[in-house]
């Protein structure tokens, strides 16, 4: 049984953690407002950006540019697997990582050859365990307060960079999309070849017929690039609100764990208090009845 010291340096010990869970909530629900803002307002730009390719992509037919109809290849496969730089986020990192480890292990039974760009320090060390020579590298943006495009620009480049070298065929991006702070969704979206939604067509009854200049191709193979570190800028964006949101959740919960905690070592703490003064009580009145 644990002495009264102990029991004194425990309940301190988790009021100090409870201080400190407190305040890292506080913290991700003041960031937690900014990043869901701009998730959200990178949305409507990223959607409108795939529908304008998928119209694009209809007029071309089957063919078009390598980025959007792919090599013929589909026997090495790209997955970048975007999560966090720190923990202490529930499972944020632990759901995006499963999701990519869940895909690598599916194409490597079916005998491709799979190779993980990682951008965050944690999915990175999650999927070390078992990809460890699979990871080609690890893009790190600790050093990064906010977001902006300029970080995710670099990273589209050197996928396209590498996917014309022949490095790999199709590529796969995995994140968490951000639906609210108790609910983060995780996403895999692929890339290369561009993954595009369905085009508005008349014959859908509310489509519109466009028409372009300069031709459908030169147009897609200017815009097929930029969209690439668009959708990867967006999933920063998205991932970032996720973490916060998530973080928050977390806290709380380690919070409420660690009120719960206190009540029960302060109840464990009086009763053995109680019972030491009821024994020295005892031992008293029968050293005055003996004498």
């Amino acid at each position: 049984m644990p002495s009264l010291k102990d029991l004194r340096n425990r309940i301190s010990s988790v009021k100090a953690t409870q201080k400190i869970t407190k305040a890292m909530q506080m913290v991700a629900a003041a960031k937690l407002r900014r990043a869901q803002m701009a998730a959200e307002a990178a949305r409507p730009f990223a959607e409108r950006m795939e529908k304008v390719l998928a119209n694009l992509a209809a007029g071309v037919g089957s063919g078009g540019p390598a980025l959007l109809a792919g090599n013929g290849k589909d026997q090495v496969h790209l997955l970048v697997v975007a999560t966090a730089e720190r923990g202490l986020c529930g499972a944020f990192n632990s759901s995006i990582s499963r999701l990519a480890r869940d895909h690598a292990v599916r194409l490597m039974g079916q005998g491709k050859t799979v190779k993980i760009l990682c951008i965050g320090k944690k999915g990175a060390d999650i999927l070390r365990r078992q990809f460890g020579g699979q990871i080609i590298d690890v893009v790190d943006l600790r050093a990064v307060k906010r977001l902006g495009y300029e970080h995710a620009d670099p990273i589209g480049k050197r996928i396209i960079a590498m996917f014309e070298a022949g490095e790999f065929d199709v590529c796969t991006l995995f994140f968490s999309r951000f639906r609210s702070v108790i609910a983060q969704v995780p996403t895999a979206l692929r890339l290369i070849p561009a993954e595009l939604p369905a085009s508005d067509t008349p014959a859908t009854g509310n489509g519109v017929i466009y028409e372009y200049e300069p031709d459908e191709e030169t147009i897609l193979a200017s815009l097929l690039p930029q969209n690439i570190s668009i959708q990867i800028f967006r999933a920063l964006l998205e991932n970032a609100a996720s973490e916060q949101g998530a973080r928050m959740s977390a806290m709380d919960s380690a919070t409420r764990n660690a009120g719960e905690m206190i009540k029960k070592q302060t109840m464990k703490y009086n009763r053995s208090r109680q019972a030491m003064i009821t024994k020295e009580l005892i031992e008293i009145i029968s050293g005055a009845e003996a004498l």
